[in-house]
């Protein structure tokens, strides 16, 4: 099983540290191309190497780690996907510019945190994403947390918690034992019309919940 991530962010650097810590290889890459990410996967170790989105995209997972206006532009320019798995880690959350008047919207109660949420009309998000990946199997996971905490699975003895859900059975197997095998404690939440509402950020019920199980 190969394991590619696209975006080096917050989120792709700390799913790949965590990956890093159990020996799990990985291929990590971004829109700037593998040599910026040289000093990035000389931290990692040797199990994480740099690649191009390509080469992140034909392995057989892969974790999409990008901003959600950049979803759509990143993934439609990549070949057919053929039944390989996607996770998405995204969230329908647009970032907000420093110093932008919007950081002080009185009616955007995600202002003080640099976010304002982006209305779907009640659609999932990852049903939107799924759009974008015809012929992947996709599966919702590492977007409830916050994302610096992702790199720790393990906390004080226990394991942190993360939720997981998607319509395809065997692909949400193999994401729940790549997450256990990265020392998480994996919940699945069903289907993605169940699971997704309720872990998705900004306002899904389990969203920025951190949950140890001791």
């Amino acid at each position: 099983m190969t394991i590619g991530i696209i975006g080096a962010g917050a989120l792709g650097t700390s799913v790949a540290r965590a990956l890093a810590k159990v020996g799990i290889e990985a291929t990590i890459s971004n829109s700037r191309g593998p040599e910026t990410l040289a000093d990035l996967v000389k931290d990692l170790g040797p199990t994480i190497k740099a690649g191009t989105v390509a080469q992140a995209a034909a392995a057989d997972i892969v974790l999409l780690a990008v901003r959600w206006e950049d979803a759509e532009l990143v993934v439609k320019a990549l070949p057919a996907w053929n039944g390989r798995i996607v996770i998405d880690g995204t969230n329908p959350v647009a970032f907000l510019d420093e110093g932008s008047p919007e950081r002080n919207d009185p009616t955007n109660p995600l202002a003080a945190y640099g976010i304002k949420a982006i209305d779907l009309g009640g659609t999932p998000s990852t049903e939107v994403i799924a759009g974008f990946l015809p012929g992947a199997r996709v599966v919702k996971a590492f977007n409830h947390n916050d994302v610096n905490v992702l790199a720790e699975p393990a906390v004080n003895g226990g394991q942190r918690v993360l939720f997981y859900s998607g319509d395809d059975a065997a692909a949400k197997a193999e994401v729940g034992g790549l997450l256990t095998k990265m020392g998480f404690f994996a919940v699945d939440l069903g289907s993605q019309a169940t699971g997704g509402p309720l872990a998705q950020l900004p306002f899904g019920a389990l969203s920025t919940s951190n949950f140890i199980k001791v």
